[in-house]
């Protein structure tokens, strides 16, 4: 390409770069202050675009009317955002780390209803900037006036909220809650109100990153997921609570995309690279090279992630009578639903779908409950063994016995390769990682038409004739029962008990002999087998498999259900996927705000169940055990 052309990238990359900071910013502030990783950053952002465009259309006859619109938009954000922390948050501090994480994803399903309710289904595009709607020559190329404007507004907010943690007296106690928030709290200061005025702020930041967009992209319901993503990206590689870290981050992620779409087709070694597919994955790719060799973030600080729960975990016990009654009980049930297909025909499908999705939660809940080890990207192991169960069977014409055996095998062999980076980091910073990986993998899937079939995925994968019918069905409860059963025995093995010394103090169990990361790695490679093996078992019974078996909406899925459940309780994955999958097909029927609704059940859950539900009955004698 002609240098006048990587110009015109690189100023892009600059405009880009501001939109990603303002985002990244907000997310960083509260992440700081609260610790608190809010997955609904993402839905302020969205809001913010909507809003403005009702203002703008309202008042933005002129500059002034335009700007103001802008402003105004931003500020309603950040009201909202305040409510949000004085009304829901503000409740569960004191409750477990991914509970708070599990309390902001409700919130995005609620917002993204929401918006859906005032604004429609539609995209709306908003009007151009007065005075800034044409373009400005750069040799023989043309860029908007409006992205050169971006380029300023980006360091401007940054010099501006320098000054205000460094030059004011709030900010000296915002800087002093990043570092302890303990002692400031025994200096007599305030958290209360300081933490809803950093949350306003932060989500007023988001508000003023969605409506600088509109005369860039249209509102969108999928904007939420999406840019949230993106601001993760930006805050960890940046550095968690590090606003300079955060601009350096939006820097070189918005240039290195833009370097990939100046580049174009390169022939490298005879093969044509095509780099501007690689704006999917760039990011990711980088964000994992950074924290493999810099686990903190380019500008970032070790930061205390202690498990704060509201008590600590009881100590694991054997299922009592009780529980192995009701266990009993419940494949009983499952196993009679065939029977009852004249009465309920569609019982037993959803049925196979709990018990896959009770696979795939107890596979998590193995690394994630019994290892502490959090993750945003286990959905690459469910989609490692989906894709690998149905190119064996389709194009390797291995059978499905062979492919539903090598499936897992394959998802354990790059569990084994990713955990080997992953176990060297902690908290947040090991869940970005495996987030990471996981969009990694789901770029080459997405993009490898000739192989996975790209978005269209790979069809006609059903099972063999002696397995047609409801025959499928009795082989998947057997299998998942099977595996649930032995994720369960392995937590009483010495493997499991070292295993959770290792999440309770890895100090500890090093000074009495424990491999901690050796301990971590096998947790990580069984977790990813089990994974796989679900992701099998689901390519049979859907006849199909598609890149949505690896998103980060699947993996957020399986987060969800093994904290509905009960992170600290071994039932917990199995009662939280069965109500997960229920409660989303019972209210996708009910109404075109089936996520509202469902969001408003999971917030329940989690201001009465801070523990779960599992969590919350256990101990008690009706269950027969600790379990």
């Amino acid at each position: 390409m002609h240098l006048t052309g990587f110009i015109v990238q690189f100023l892009n990359g600059l405009a880009e770069a501001s939109s990603l900071f303002l985002v990244a910013a907000g997310l960083s502030l509260i992440f700081g202050v609260s610790r608190i990783v809010n997955f609904a950053h993402g839905s302020l952002y969205m809001l913010g675009i909507y809003i403005a465009y009702t203002i703008v259309e309202q008042w933005g006859g002129g500059v002034a009317g335009f700007w103001a619109s802008l402003g105004a938009a931003a500020l309603i954000v950040g009201m909202l955002g305040a409510l949000v922390e004085a009304a829901l948050l503000r409740r569960i501090y004191q409750a477990p780390e991914m509970f708070q994480l599990l309390a902001t994803f409700a919130l995005v399903l609620i917002f993204n209803d929401l918006a859906l309710w005032i604004w429609g289904p539609d995209d709306l595009l908003g009007p151009l900037a007065p005075g800034l709607s044409g373009s400005i020559q750069i040799f023989d190329r043309y860029i908007p006036a409006y992205d050169l404007a971006l380029i300023f507004i980006g360091p401007l907010v940054l010099l501006g909220l320098w000054l205000l943690l460094n030059h004011s007296r709030w900010g000296t106690l915002i800087r002093a809650a990043t570092q302890d928030r303990e002692m400031l709290g025994a200096l007599g200061v305030n958290q209360a109100w300081l933490f809803t005025g950093v949350f306003a702020l932060g989500a007023f930041l988001a508000g003023l990153g969605g409506a600088l967009q509109i005369p860039r992209q249209p509102a969108s319901l999928m904007l939420d997921l999406s840019v949230i993503g993106d601001a993760f990206v930006v805050v960890v590689v940046g550095g968690m609570g590090s606003i300079p870290g955060a601009y350096l981050a939006a820097l070189i992620i918005a240039e290195l995309k833009a370097l990939c779409i100046a580049l174009g087709v390169v022939e490298i070694a005879g093969m044509a690279v095509a780099f501007p597919k690689l704006t999917l994955v760039v990011e990711f790719i980088f964000m994992a090279f950074v924290l493999i060799f810099r686990p903190w973030g380019l500008l970032g600080k070790p930061l205390g992630m202690v498990r704060q729960t509201s008590r600590p975990d009881a100590p694991l016990q054997p299922a009592g009578r009780g529980l192995r009654a009701l266990a009993l009980l419940l494949l009983l049930a499952f196993a009679a639903l065939p029977l009852l297909s004249a009465a309920f025909p569609y019982a037993a499908v959803l049925a196979q779908d709990m018990l896959l999705a009770m696979l795939f939660a107890a596979s998590l809940h193995f690394m994630m409950g019994l290892g502490g080890m959090p993750t945003f990207g286990h959905a690459a192991y469910f989609g490692i063994g989906a894709y690998c169960a149905a190119l064996l069977f389709k194009s390797a014409g291995l059978g499905m016995a062979g492919s539903l055996l090598a499936a897992p095998v394959a998802a354990g062999l790059a569990a084994a390769v990713f955990g080997w980076f992953c176990i060297r980091l902690t908290g947040v910073y090991l869940a970005m990682l495996t987030l990471a990986f996981a969009q990694i993998i789901w770029s080459i899937v997405y993009q490898w038409d000739e192989v996975t079939g790209g978005s269209n995925g790979i069809v006609g994968i059903w099972p063999e004739a002696w397995l047609s019918g409801a025959a499928y069905f009795y082989f998947t409860l057997l299998v998942v029962a099977a595996a649930v059963l032995l994720l369960r025995h392995m937590a009483f093995t010495p493997f499991g008990y070292a295993l959770r010394a290792v999440r309770d103090s890895a100090l500890r169990a090093d000074a009495i002999g424990i491999h901690v990361k050796g301990v971590q790695w096998a947790a990580f490679i069984v977790a990813g087998l089990f994974a796989g093996l679900a992701g099998a078992l689901y390519v049979f019974s859907k006849g199909s498999t598609s890149p949505e078996v690896i998103t980060v909406g699947k993996s957020v899925d399986g987060l969800v259900m093994v904290l509905l459940g009960g992170i600290q309780s071994l039932s917990g994955p199995i009662v939280g996927a069965a109500g997960f999958t229920v409660l989303q097909d019972y209210f996708v029927g009910v109404t075109e705000y089936w996520r509202a609704l469902f969001g408003a059940v999971i917030l329940l859950i989690v201001l009465a169940f801070p523990q779960g539900i599992a969590g919350a009955f256990q101990g008690r004698r009706a269950w027969g055990a600790k379990a």
